[in-house]
């Protein structure tokens, strides 16, 4: 899916002026520390209300980029009514420390694993876009900020006026016009640029839409903020493909659509590079090569079962351009 994402943004502005429907975080009991698929796949039927994707997604807490990847064909301004979509609900943790909040950039999700609770909060998310890119890192919350103003800086003003034609101010103030929404939690890293925030806008959620933050949705921002104490660790990392051995032997494999380096790039079909460990668990006789071969053509952003003698059951459909 190649998405040309300032003329998508501007598209879906013009089509969202309706409300979005509020809905309560994505939380999941923590499995054992052996153990990493959380979640199960729903389905959902488009009605005939003239609706676009991201309605849907919000609904079910997912990410735009996400709910394409999950139903490729998809028109993402009108789906027709009667189309049976797949919620990508299910997702194997990322493979990586559960504490405080873990972002993979490759997902547009974010983790919060709340301290002393048994359970993760999973949140889609807007990140950098090509050129403005969010970098990976392990920080922490160094201040959060209610009503927060906003100061572009001097390159972002530049951005705005050659790319928009917009002239923005020095200090844009606190309240419902601001780009930052209500609600910022700034990361310690380098000089303090970098924030998750909310936003004022119905769309760039599961999207690459921002200057370099990590972007919600109100409701999830204004959630967040009230849940997570300063000083908290963040991590940000960027794994396209996460795979995992659960307890009862189930191999499974989760591949979403690497980030683009380049404007030519094509996320559907720009090559992953595997790591040693995933070559590892390719190499095993208990993989099956070729659904795992398929799993990462495909992309599909959901946990795929690769276990030998599984050919019938979990076979993802052929890679297509979405």
């Amino acid at each position: 899916m190649k998405l040309t994402l300032p003329l998508m943004g501007m598209l879906f502005a013009s089509v969202f002026s309706a409300g979005m429907t509020a809905s309560k975080a994505a939380e999941y009991p923590l499995p054992a520390d052996n153990s990493r698929l959380i979640g199960e796949n729903t389905t959902y039927v488009v009605p005939n209300d003239g609706k676009p994707l991201e309605a849907v997604a919000a609904k079910y807490q997912i990410g735009l980029i996400a709910m394409l990847e999950a139903n490729p064909g998809v028109d993402p301004l009108l789906p027709k009514p009667g189309t049976v979509l797949t919620i990508p609900s299910q997702m194997l943790l990322p493979d990586t420390k559960r504490e405080g909040i873990v972002i993979n950039l490759a997902e547009l999700r974010l983790y919060y694993y709340p301290k002393g609770e048994n359970k993760v909060v999973v949140y889609p998310i807007g990140i950098g876009q090509l050129g403005r890119n969010t970098p990976e890192m392990v920080t922490s919350i160094s201040q959060k900020i209610p009503n927060p103003t906003w100061t572009p800086t001097p390159n972002i003003r530049k951005i705005y006026l050659k790319e928009q034609g917009i002239t923005l101010p020095g200090v844009v103030p606190a309240g419902p016009d601001n780009p930052m929404g209500l609600f910022a939690m700034r990361l310690a890293a380098g000089q303090g640029h970098y924030l998750i925030h909310g936003t004022n806008a119905n769309f760039g959620i599961g999207m690459r839409v921002s200057s370099g933050c990590i972007r919600l949705r109100p409701d999830d921002i204004e959630a967040l903020f009230n849940s997570v104490p300063k000083g908290t660790r963040v991590q940000v990392i960027n794994q396209p493909v996460k795979f995992d051995i659960e307890p009862d032997g189930k191999r499974y494999v989760e591949v979403h659509q690497p980030l683009s380096r380049t404007e030519t790039d094509d996320p559907q079909t720009m090559p992953i590079l595997l790591s040693a460990a995933l070559k590892k668990f390719r190499a095993s006789d208990e993989t099956n090569k070729q659904v795992l071969k398929d799993a990462i053509e495909r992309r599909s952003g959901m946990p795929v079962l690769v276990n030998t003698g599984n050919e019938d059951i979990n076979t993802p459909p052929a890679a297509g351009a979405m």
